[in-house]
């Protein structure tokens, strides 16, 4: 059972927490499911992960919906991980099921902290993975840097 960070985002986009992630995911061999809830706003990402970083750091990903979506190091999607995936990423108020927490060894919530509906989501389901059991961290960028806040261990 992996931990399920959340990401409160008031500085940095969700392309800009991906793009400092993923590549951590990737350099520990776990592929990378990002769940999104509208197929617009993963358009939208996916078009952002291609402009972060630069020449010097490529992120290899793709949407969801194409033949080789099994081969993508980080896949872009509104359903389950078709890539191997062993990070799930969920924008836009996407969730997991327990089962899919329990399978991964990471799951981060990114949540727009100046979205009230997003918020209060977010302090839904860190009730809901904290009482089923799963260790939790909430991260904050409050300080124009991230700090883990809150630290909730298995049981």
């Amino acid at each position: 059972m992996g931990t399920v960070m959340f990401f409160h985002l008031m500085q940095s986009s969700p392309a800009d927490t991906l793009a400092i992630n993923a590549p951590r995911a990737l350099g520990q061999g776990w592929r990378v499911m990002v769940r999104g809830t509208d197929p617009a706003g993963l358009e939208r990402l996916d078009g952002e992960l291609w402009l972060k970083g630069g020449d010097d750091s490529f992120l290899p990903h793709g949407l969801a919906g194409g033949p080789r979506d099994g081969d993508q190091p980080v896949l872009l999607g509104l359903g389950a991980a078709g890539n191997g995936a062993k990070v799930l990423a969920l924008v836009d108020g996407a969730e997991a099921t327990d089962a899919e927490i329990t399978a991964m060894e990471r799951v981060w919530i990114l949540f727009d902290g100046s979205d009230a509906a997003r918020l209060q989501a977010a302090r839904a389901q860190w009730k809901a993975v904290t009482a089923a059991g799963h260790p939790a961290q909430y991260w904050s960028e409050e300080t124009g840097r991230w700090e883990k806040k809150a630290e909730s261990p298995a049981r």
